[in-house]
């Protein structure tokens, strides 16, 4: 939801493209536990935790929006990017008025709202494990991230719960008629692309941390390892038992190397290549990649397929009702942030804010 993204979409954005991208793109969680190891705790401990909003009946915290923009750049960087310094004034001004915006919807919660959060949140958290590949490489990326699967559930079942409210408040429904009519008008939406499920075995060429070409000589040993392993899995050797004692990619060695099926532009083109282009159980020749050596073995592969309306009707009802949801929530927001006497303490978002607002205010009829 642009509405709401906080460090737990921050999180399970993270998760969800560490499990797929993290082992051929190179962004490992090892890099991101290294470089990013509770920063919350650090400021904390050298500027203290003040109250930087607060409004009728809630207050927000210093370490809250921390904790939010340390969501967003672990999803950035499990991406292969960097959020531009430039832009983290103006970001952080975002996220603080979306808390804002979620302390106001749960002040209105009913039983019904909470209840609705709370089913949402296992389907979502169900997603996010099976994406994950298992419980133990979850439990590693919410470390990475700094959050606990606990803090990570609550997290979203108030986030959950506050959309359901601002749905309820606005009164917006979509009806059979009009999901239907979107499946119908967009075809290209309901296809399901082709997708490879696959194993690899990575041997990194780069230093997780410094992201820099290790020396020479340890690029000739990894290359000769992994030489060497190819040749065991070629004379019948087990491929995931060779992958959980050796492949360098946390995302995947526990699992015998086995990744989320993906489909194509989700990997590095020179893996993305070789996965497409194996039959199954079919083992690839050592493929380079900038970030190191992979060896990859298909599982399975599904043909691009239509989708039907019946699978696809209760996203497409979610979608239009965001849709629905966003042309009305602005104003309704400002009415409930008037009402609750919000006021921004921390002065430079304070200005953030105030400049934002300039920025999207209507223009004035110009005078005769």
């Amino acid at each position: 939801m642009k509405l709401f993204f906080s460090a737990a979409l921050g999180t399970m954005l993270f998760a969800f493209s560490s499990a797929q991208a993290a082992a051929a793109n190179g962004s490992t969680n090892t890099t991101l536990a290294g470089t990013n190891s509770n920063p919350e705790a650090a400021i904390t401990a050298l500027f203290g935790n003040p109250v930087i909003a607060k409004g009728k009946g809630f207050e927000i915290k210093r370490s809250e929006l921390d904790e939010v923009m340390t969501g967003l750049k672990s999803a950035t960087a499990a991406r292969g990017r960097a959020i531009p310094p430039g832009q983290l004034p103006q970001i952080e001004s975002q996220l603080l008025d979306r808390l804002i915006q979620i302390q106001l919807l749960m002040q209105r919660a009913t039983d019904a709202d909470r209840s609705n959060g709370v089913q949402r949140t296992s389907l979502q958290m169900s997603n996010l494990l099976a994406q994950a590949g298992s419980q133990e490489a979850l439990d590693r990326r919410m470390k990475a991230a700094g959050m606990t699967m606990a803090e990570l559930r609550s997290k979203i079942t108030q986030e959950n719960t506050a959309q359901a409210v601002l749905t309820r408040e606005l009164n917006v429904t979509v009806t059979d008629a009009e999901a239907k009519q979107f499946y119908d008008d967009h075809p290209a939406d309901s296809e399901q692309p082709e997708m490879v499920h696959v194993r690899h075995i990575l041997l990194m060429t780069m230093d997780p941390v410094e992201r820099a070409p290790l020396p020479a000589d340890q690029q000739q040993a990894k290359r000769k390892q992994i030489d060497d392993l190819l040749k065991q899995i070629r004379g019948g050797a087990d491929f995931a038992v060779l992958a959980k004692k050796y492949s360098e990619d946390p995302g995947s060695k526990d699992n015998g190397g086995e990744l989320p099926a993906f489909s194509r532009s989700q990997m590095v083109p020179e893996f993305e290549a070789a996965a497409f282009s194996l039959t199954n159980n079919q083992v690839s020749d050592v493929i380079t990649t900038a970030y190191g050596y992979h060896i990859i073995k298909l599982i399975d592969k599904t043909p691009a397929k239509k989708v039907g309306y019946a699978t696809v009707a209760a996203r497409i009802k979610d979608f239009l009702t965001q849709q629905k949801t966003e042309k009305l929530a602005p104003a309704y927001l400002e009415k409930l942030k008037k009402a609750a006497d919000v006021q921004i303490l921390d002065a430079d978002l304070k200005a953030e804010a105030a400049a934002a607002a300039a920025a999207n205010a209507p223009a004035e009829m110009p005078k005769k």
